[in-house]
């Protein structure tokens, strides 16, 4: 039985690692099919994902998006939340990098922060989650990508930079055991270096923090198909990569395909 800390919750499972479901409540995230409300939300829930990860603002990889107002965000997920927590305990992180958005959504009933930006956008971020004791998740990739380029050991840079966001967080009163590190595949990276951290994603565990693998329908995931690279081709490849950084120490994967990745984790809790 695996256990995570989730915000003040602890989430337990008998697979291989815990499944968070996307919905973004944008009309313009890269996979169409993780665009919706509240019935996308209950939808992710009845598959069975473990916690959901609500956002208002599109960050997809390539910062091909545009900036949404704090305003803009709380409008499009708080509902969302809040008639989640009418009916459900499930976990639920809110992707954002701004501050006002998250105290909304930790109020609504919110438990984690799920940050692309490690806390650069707004580090007023942290004294929100320390007066509500809710978890963190730091993402390398949104503010580092320049900075990486002069190594050759990508896994060893990402996983220096998130331990140092991390060691930032917990400077300024964030709880140790409430940080979780994703490594941002497809963020400021080639598609070699995507490859390299899939593969190495045993370098970034065991390090203190939970690791969260964000690989779903990502263009470096289709390249790997070597057919045509589309992220409606992506759903099988997706699941491929996923499993095998599970395998190598991977905690948590996010994905858009909650059903089809849970089929794969229950045979590979039988089969591993």
């Amino acid at each position: 039985m695996l256990e995570i800390k989730f915000g003040k919750k602890i989430l337990k499972t008998d697979r291989p690692a815990f499944i968070m479901g996307i919905l973004n409540a944008t009309p313009d995230s890269f996979w169409a099919g993780s665009r919706g409300g509240i019935e996308k939300a209950f939808e992710l829930i009845d598959q069975g994902a473990d916690v959901l990860d609500i956002g208002g603002e599109s960050t997809r990889p390539g910062f091909r998006f545009t900036e949404i107002s704090p305003e803009e965000q709380i409008s499009r997920i708080i509902p969302i939340i809040k008639e989640i927590r009418k009916k459900s305990d499930i976990g639920i992180s809110v992707d954002t990098r701004n501050s006002q958005v998250l105290k909304a959504a930790l109020d609504a009933g919110a438990d984690v922060l799920n940050d692309v930006s490690a806390l650069e956008d707004d580090a007023g971020c942290t004294s929100v989650i320390k007066q509500y004791d809710a978890g963190l998740i730091l993402m390398h990739g949104y503010h580092d990508s320049e900075n990486h380029k002069s190594m050759n050991n990508i896994s060893e840079k990402v996983l220096g930079y998130l331990l140092n966001r991390a060691e930032f967080a917990v400077s300024l009163g964030v709880k140790k055991e409430n940080i979780i590190i994703d490594p941002g595949i497809g963020f400021g990276k080639t598609t070699e270096e995507n490859i390299t951290l899939i593969k190495e994603t045993e370098k970034m565990c065991n390090k203190g923090f939970p690791v969260l693998m964000a690989l779903s329908r990502k263009r470096c995931i289709g390249t790997m198909m070597e057919r045509e690279n589309t992220a409606e081709n992506r759903m099988v490849s997706t699941v491929a990569a996923n499993l095998l950084s599970v395998q190598k120490g991977a905690l948590m994967v996010r994905v858009h395909d909650v059903q089809e990745m849970i089929d794969s984790l229950n045979v590979m809790k039988y089969l591993r």
